[in-house]
């Protein structure tokens, strides 16, 4: 007998996923995780760091329940790669207040407006309201912006305008009429 075929070869083991060290400053303090590189930012926010605000809605980027805050800019956490976003500031509805204990005026808003139901699409929706009314104030045109309108100039928020910007935030609910209203509460 062959000694060759007796003895099975070891089976190949799979490839591990490679890791990166990565450091977010999540909601003001500081995180140094290692994260697979497909590891998205939903991922590591809400079962890394328990922070469950944002919500894993479509989980295709369509919806916006996972929309955070990345320096300063709106973001689908569903598809953002943790690991691209090393030395970023993040910012979750948890962390918009002030210090943890008063709420952003957006938040205040949204409560005194009663714009929302469930509440589910509620983190993602004040987090894309906030990014909005700051691409607004920084000049930042939407599709519904005159194209009259000085360039780089602040733009005036609108009922248009503000249904534009928050097209990319979905609500089953259908509070989208309250949403609306509860931004124009907050336009300065």
């Amino acid at each position: 007998m062959d000694s060759q075929h007796d003895s099975a070869a070891p089976a190949p083991r799979p490839a591990e996923a490679p890791h990166s060290e990565v450091t977010l400053r999540v909601d003001g303090k500081p995180h140094t995780l290692t994260v697979d590189h497909r590891r998205v930012l939903l991922d590591l926010l809400r079962e890394d760091l328990g922070l469950i605000g944002a919500k894993e809605g479509c989980d295709h980027g369509q919806c916006g329940a996972c929309t955070v805050l990345v320096d300063g800019r709106r973001v689908n956490g569903c598809l953002q790669l943790a690991v691209a976003l090393d030395g970023s500031e993040v910012t979750t509805v948890e962390g918009l207040g002030a210090d943890g204990e008063d709420l952003h005026p957006l938040q205040r808003s949204f409560l005194d407006r009663d714009a929302f139901q469930c509440g589910y699409c509620t983190p993602g929706q004040i987090c894309s309201a906030v990014g909005a009314l700051a691409e607004a104030a920084a000049g930042h045109p939407s599709h519904v912006t005159d194209p009259a309108a000085p360039s780089g100039e602040p733009v005036p928020l609108d009922r248009a305008e503000i249904r534009e910007r928050m097209s990319g935030n979905l609500c089953r609910c259908g509070a989208y009429p309250r949403i609306a209203d509860a931004i124009e509460d907050v336009i300065p």
